[in-house]
């Protein structure tokens, strides 16, 4: 009886230790997350707010404050506003129009590029004067290094003289560039992680190197080719710099319509979050349907 009262008495502990642990994991994820949402929180509720619950930083709608379309109707968005004729709202959509073409584009060409460099360096020997492939990969990497204030009169010269200026060609090439040694290092690391045995078995098959990387390599390397665009869609979507540099009337993108929400007023924050959020809108669609890509891209170069 002694020994039965203590094994309940030791499963008793076991299932609290058990139970507090997980509390203890989901409370700190539920924290992170909360964490995480609340700027985007923060910028869907000031689109709705006026400008004295803005500057008192009323938090909580319908408690602290009375939402009101005041942001989105500054952009022509609201639904007073969204049938009639807005000049506010075609440039708004111009903007959108140019960023989803200059990043996708960007993004897609970068992936290209970036995989076959890639599955260059995992499959095969280069020699260029001391550089083997580990050190191509790192200068390719190294290329970050280097910050973006450093290239912006090299450019502006570069692309004075080739009439690159104020062009969205310009700007899908300039953010190819940027992106590239990511995609190369993510791609390099998806490629290493598929055996050779199955390109060697396909080509026994028939198949040149071409046609097993097409059919073999790339539908396993997929998820990875997946994380690698979006994570270069969010990087050249959000990008700035560059594009306030080198654009000014026809290919300008939404982040540099975001940054210009000021007047002789200030900054109108209720425009601003309004802008932003519309901005980011399409990232949030695009990773939610996404998602099981992005967990299988990020997972599969760690695991070999």
């Amino acid at each position: 009886m002694t020994q039965i009262f203590r094994d309940s008495e030791s499963d008793l502990a076991h299932r609290a230790k058990w139970f507090t642990g997980r509390v203890a994991i989901y409370g700190a994820l539920i924290l992170w997350t909360v964490i995480c949402l609340f700027p985007i929180y923060w910028t869907i509720t000031t689109s709705f707010k006026m400008a004295p619950d803005v500057m008192k930083g009323h938090m909580v709608p319908w408690w602290d404050y009375t939402p009101k379309w005041l942001g989105w109707k500054s952009l022509g968005l609201s639904p007073d506003t969204i049938g009639a004729e807005s000049t506010v709202r075609d440039e708004f959509m111009k903007r959108f129009l140019n960023s989803v073409i200059t990043s996708v584009s960007s993004s897609a060409l970068a992936v290209v590029l970036g995989s076959l460099a890639a599955y260059g360096l995992s499959r095969f020997s280069y020699k260029f004067g001391y550089m083997r492939n580990s050190d191509i990969s790192f200068f390719f990497l190294s290329q970050l290094i280097l910050p973006p204030v450093v290239l912006a009169l090299p450019f502006l010269v570069l692309y004075k003289s080739l009439a690159l200026l104020d062009t969205r060609i310009g700007l899908i090439l300039l953010y190819t560039l940027t992106v590239l040694p990511i995609v190369i290092w993510i791609m390099r690391d998806q490629f290493a992680g598929i055996p050779t045995e199955l390109e060697e078995a396909a080509m026994v098959d028939g198949l040149s190197i071409w046609g097993a990387f097409a059919t073999i390599v790339m539908p396993i390397a997929l998820p990875g080719m997946v994380a690698a665009f979006i994570l270069s869609l969010v990087l050249t979507w959000n990008e700035y710099f560059f594009a306030a540099l080198l654009t000014s009337t026809h290919a300008n993108t939404l982040p540099v319509m975001v940054a210009s929400q000021t007047g002789s007023q200030g900054i109108s924050w209720w425009s601003m979050a309004a802008l932003s959020f519309a901005a980011i809108l399409p990232l949030i669609v695009i990773g939610v349907v996404l998602e099981r890509y992005i967990i299988k891209g990020m997972a599969a170069g760690a695991v070999k």
